[in-house]
């Protein structure tokens, strides 16, 4: 069994937007596949926190779930702590979590 997932406002807002443009701009499969691929790579960080990079900022990792959105996320004694999603077409000077 893995770590607890705690979601952030953030997160949920976040996760909530892309489902919503998916569902306006894309397929009802659409939406469903990346459900379904957030959902394994949830699973995926609960039983493996550390297997994705770490930024620059202490304590956040980033998991790339499509090539179009990422999830920020931090380790804590608690467990995982999802902390946004990103678009990954937006400027990188924008996202505080970047990477070089």
């Amino acid at each position: 069994m893995g770590l607890k997932i705690e979601w952030s406002p953030r997160a949920e807002f976040t996760y909530n937007n892309i489902l919503l443009y998916l569902e306006l701009n894309w397929s009802a499969n659409d939406v469903d596949n990346f459900m379904d691929r957030t959902d394994m790579f949830l699973k995926a960080i609960s039983e493996q926190p550390d297997a994705f990079p770490q930024s620059k900022i202490s304590q956040v990792r980033k998991a790339v779930i499509t090539k179009q959105n990422s999830l920020f996320y931090s380790v804590r004694k608690s467990g995982i702590y999802l902390i946004t999603f990103w678009d990954n077409r937006m400027s990188p000077d924008k996202n505080p979590y970047h990477f070089d």
